[in-house]
């Protein structure tokens, strides 16, 4: 056989066996989201397109409209359930986004290898509590009577776990739990995002006689700008979930706190007290509009999901 003969055998077989690796690569790939997207179509996709369902019918399944949703804005306690929840995201979202991102640059760039590990690790730890849990070591924290910072407490003037409890509290005390639950998860991510930007850039930025601040400032935050926005949407997105904390705090405080205090706690006495399951409905996609629009803007105005030009 001619070497010309030879290369039209070989050439075809070459692009049979490249055809077949890619379609392994590929069969590969779809096994390993398979999966996920199951459990996304049963637990993600089906029940949002059913809150659809029930949000635009009344409870005999007749097409309503708007109707739902006009009557769950016109309850007194809709507007002041969204206004808590607001203000919370604003006091949550500010207290995380500054702390987490100064703690992780503090540990990259201030402290040793090893110090740094072990303080990750202490900051994780309260992440492995479940939130009834962290609830429940915070209403112990909260109480004068059994408090260990009582003496912080009652130089506050609340010298009473009602008072500690009053409606003009509830936002802080939510966020410092859900900081103290959630923080040190952040933390690590941050931590790891630093750790990709490359030892040269900030040993130029070094020669060029930047301090830490400045390098941290004008350098890493910006070179970590997608996973700070990353961390903004989700956590966004949790806090407009707030549930099991507000509904502890009521139960503890027996009453005085209200139980339709957050958006997911008064969907809930639509659909639990009330039998108002289509009411609940609407509310929960009021939630989600809500949490769309946030993460839609922040991901336009960040340009989350912009490749990076090699």
């Amino acid at each position: 056989m001619t070497l010309l003969g030879t290369e039209r055998v070989a050439v075809p077989a070459l692009r049979r066996s490249t055809e077949l690796r890619r379609r392994r690569r590929s069969a590969a790939g779809y096994l390993f989201v398979a999966g996920y997207t199951l459990l996304l179509l049963a637990f993600g996709v089906f029940p949002t397109g059913y809150s659809f369902y029930l949000a635009l019918t009344n409870d005999r399944g007749q097409f309503t409209g708007l109707n739902q949703f006009v009557k769950v804005a016109q309850d007194y306690r809709f507007l002041p359930a969204f206004g808590h929840m607001l203000v919370y995201l604003a006091l949550w979202l500010v207290t995380l986004v500054v702390l987490v991102v100064l703690v992780a640059v503090v540990l990259r760039s201030r402290v040793s290898s090893g110090m740094s590990a072990l303080l990750r690790f202490l900051y994780y730890l309260p992440g492995a509590l479940a939130g009834v849990a962290s609830v429940l070591v915070w209403l112990f924290m909260l109480d004068p009577d059994v408090s260990p910072v009582s003496w912080l407490l009652e130089s506050m003037g609340m010298h009473t776990f009602a008072a500690v409890l009053s409606p003009g509290n509830l936002p802080l005390i939510l966020m410092l739990i859900a900081f103290w639950t959630g923080a040190g998860g952040w933390m690590v991510v941050m931590y790891g995002a630093l750790n990709n930007i490359p030892d040269e850039v900030l040993e130029a930025a070094r020669m060029d006689g930047a301090g830490p601040w400045r390098t941290a400032w004008h350098i890493q935050i910006p070179m970590i700008r997608q996973w700070i926005v990353y961390m903004t949407i989700l956590a966004f997105a949790t806090g407009t979930q707030l549930f099991v904390e507000p509904q502890l705090l009521q139960t503890a405080s027996l009453g005085r706190v209200s139980p339709t205090w957050s958006p997911n706690q008064l969907a809930y006495v639509y659909a639990f007290q009330q039998g108002d399951f289509n009411g609940a409905a609407a509310i929960s996609v009021c939630l989600l509009v809500v949490g769309l629009l946030a993460a839609g803007l922040l991901v336009a105005r960040s340009n989350l999901f912009t490749l990076d030009e090699k």
